[in-house]
């Protein structure tokens, strides 16, 4: 008995939130959470493509596209931007935000949902994650996970691709 005690109580505290202090990039994305801090894409059932191009000035704005929803806030961008967000269909939950590397004054926020991923998504927290073209994790940004409205947000500092991970 007291033994199963000890078993149970690592057990516990290896399960504590992790949370990695950088990310290494790894050869593929896909793969399954795991207790160690080691992030993964998660996996979704596909929703249909969609892009959405909109001018943004210095007052800001947002773009809706898909399930995503990019807010940029005023004083972010000095001049107006033609903006392009492409959601793709892909087992993965990602945005690809043109003009590729247009950086802000101000951070801009990206709200994204799994309402289509599996049930294991709503109960391990969830960040959006910068990409490369081949869905290698590039950098966890920092994120707010809702579980009750099933989207994650988090905060973007430059144009790239966008994924959810764990």
């Amino acid at each position: 008995m007291k033994a199963t005690r000890v078993v149970l109580v690592v057990a516990l505290l290896g399960c504590g939130d992790r949370v990695p202090t950088s990310v290494t990039p790894r050869a593929s994305g896909f793969d399954q959470p795991s207790l160690v801090a080691d992030p993964g894409l998660v996996r979704c059932t596909p929703l249909p493509p969609d892009s959405a191009t909109q001018t943004i000035g210095p007052l800001g704005g947002v773009i809706q596209v898909g399930q995503y929803r990019l807010s940029i806030p005023a004083g972010a961008l000095d001049a107006p931007v033609v903006i392009t967000a492409v959601a793709p269909a892909d087992t993965v939950n990602r945005v690809q935000l043109e003009p590729q590397g247009l950086t802000f004054d101000q951070p801009a926020s990206l709200a994204m949902s799994y309402a289509n991923c599996s049930g294991l998504a709503s109960l391990l927290p969830k960040r959006i994650a910068y990409t490369s073209d081949e869905l290698v994790i590039l950098a966890l940004l920092p994120s707010v996970d809702d579980v009750v409205t099933r989207t994650v947000t988090g905060r973007l500092e430059h144009f790239s691709d966008y994924a959810i991970a764990w």
